[in-house]
């Protein structure tokens, strides 16, 4: 399953598909934020390799997420490529999943419903986290039986990440599935236009 969204340009960069020079940037500054989030998380301190690695790993991304072919998707904020990056994945409903998500702690049962192209979802939105350290967040998940897709938002400012809601509610309910078929593949498909 492969996923494909319709993403603001104006207030977005996309980092899934920005190879070389384009996006670099974006992807390393959005690269640092989660793994100064990781540190914060874990008690640690931010290493003097860090700044290195957040550019290592800023020139493997896009090349993992072209092998990821679709079940990933990844966005920084334009405006400001260090307060929140998303992310889109397609997960194979498996029992282990469907034992993992059931397992979830009771924080995580405050979601409201969530209507999209997908059909209606689930979000959840902790702008203040148990863990004094833990950053703000959102998630919008999916159950299509077969997968399940998720949107997940990460923001590095407390204070800044009820101003952003709105946006990412718009990037979550852009978000469906690609549809690989093309007309006159099969003669049991009828396509119909989008209403």
């Amino acid at each position: 399953m492969r996923l494909t969204a319709d993403a603001d340009p104006a207030l977005w960069i996309p980092v899934t598909d920005s190879l070389g020079w384009r996006g670099r940037r974006h992807r390393k500054a959005a690269i640092r934020m989660l793994l100064g989030q990781a540190n914060s998380a874990l008690g640690a301190t931010e290493r003097p390799g860090s700044r290195f690695g957040a550019w290592a790993m800023s020139q493997a991304a896009p090349f993992m997420m072209r092998q990821a072919d679709g079940r990933v998707l990844v966005w920084t904020w334009k405006a400001e490529p260090e307060l929140i990056v998303a992310m889109a994945t397609a997960q194979q409903l498996t029992p282990d999943v469907r034992i993992a998500r059931a397992s979830m702690p009771m924080d995580y049962d405050d979601t409201v419903s969530f209507p999209s192209r997908l059909g209606v979802g689930e979000k959840l939105v902790v702008p203040v986290p148990a863990s004094p350290s833990a950053p703000p967040f959102a998630t919008y998940t999916w159950d299509t039986g077969t997968h399940l897709i998720t949107v997940t938002a990460v923001c590095s400012d407390r204070e800044r990440f009820g101003t952003v809601i709105g946006a990412l509610d718009d990037l979550a309910r852009s978000i469906r599935i690609a549809d690989d078929l093309t007309g006159g593949e099969s003669p049991d498909v009828l396509r119909l236009p989008p209403a």
